[in-house]
């Protein structure tokens, strides 16, 4: 059965006059309960990854983002991140730049660390990378509670980049994650569970 329709929508949420119809993207979002652990509803975005119009629909969506924001390059956040951001860095021809955990980039990196509920964790991106104040767009799968975002953030503008907004296939608006990232950059979310 082929996924329901709905108007599409811009990111700003104005319809887009060449497209009749767009696929409704959390139709293809499939809910797993008591993932990883019991009492967690995870939003398993592989089969929308796999369905060809839909994956192509989030590009088509998130490449408006990029037409609105001009960023010079994609940064992706390891691991999901990079499916995205190297998929919107093709289609919109700019490079693609990754941030990492610890010990897997070869070479001279930035890196800082930031804290988890229990812990903490450290993100890195090569130190020449952002050198030249290229205008970044952050990208990742899912914003939760946005502190691998936010720190993706701090992390930009120590290697020398200037942040130009953030992206996410989807939102868990619940986690509040938006608070934690920088409030005077544009956060765009294609699905938003409430």
């Amino acid at each position: 059965m082929p996924p329901s329709q709905t108007p599409a929508e811009s990111p700003a949420g104005t319809p887009e006059r060449h497209m009749a119809a767009a696929i409704d993207l959390r139709q293809l979002v499939r809910d797993v309960p008591d993932f990883p652990k019991p009492g967690i509803l995870f939003r398993d975005l592989t089969p929308l990854m796999r369905d060809p119009a839909g994956w192509q629909e989030v590009i088509r969506q998130l490449s408006a983002v990029c037409e609105r924001l001009q960023p010079d390059l994609i940064v992706g956040i390891e691991s999901r991140g990079f499916i995205v951001g190297t998929a919107l860095a093709t289609a919109v021809r700019l490079g693609f730049v990754p941030v990492r955990k610890p010990g897997k980039l070869p070479g001279a990196v930035t890196g800082v660390d930031y804290a988890l509920e229990y812990g903490s964790d450290r993100l890195e991106i090569h130190s020449d990378a952002l050198s030249d104040g290229a205008r970044v767009l952050v990208v990742d799968d899912l914003l939760a509670t946005g502190g691998t975002a936010a720190a993706c953030a701090e992390l930009v503008a120590a290697a020398g980049g200037q942040l130009c907004g953030f992206s996410f296939v989807a939102e868990l608006a619940a986690l509040q994650g938006r608070r934690r990232l920088p409030q005077d950059q544009p956060v765009q979310s294609l699905i938003i569970y409430g």
